[in-house]
């Protein structure tokens, strides 16, 4: 199985459960791991035998700026669904983290990793 990383991509949202956490964005680090089979752009050179990974960012940027999400395992489920939506991803591993969460440690993550079904 291949797999395209897009590393570090910080983006601001609302997230949280917390009243104080509502009031402005946070800003939050993705990390995506889109899998498939990309063999024959491998061989072919040509993107469309490949996942375009511009426009996943692109889409990933606009989805999760422009939502609002209590928890980040709601906010990961539907970015999996978002990565999924492109035919040729067929699982996702996505972590996200959420810069100071927690009281000492630097930060506090999640990862989840679908399938298509």
């Amino acid at each position: 199985m291949d797999r395209i990383f897009i590393r570090n991509l910080e983006l601001r949202t609302v997230i949280g459960v917390y009243e104080r956490e509502r009031a402005a964005k946070q800003a939050l680090i993705f990390n995506l791991e889109l899998r498939g089979d990309f063999s024959r752009a491998g061989r072919t050179d040509a993107l469309e035998h490949s996942v375009n990974y511009r426009e996943v960012e692109e889409k990933v940027i606009d989805f999760v700026e422009n939502s609002s999400f209590h928890l980040l395992e709601a906010l990961a489920e539907a970015l999996a669904a978002l990565c999924l939506s492109f035919p040729q991803v067929i699982s996702v591993r996505i972590t996200v983290d959420k810069p100071g969460a927690a009281l000492r440690a630097g930060s506090i993550a999640l990862e989840i990793e679908r399938n298509r079904q």
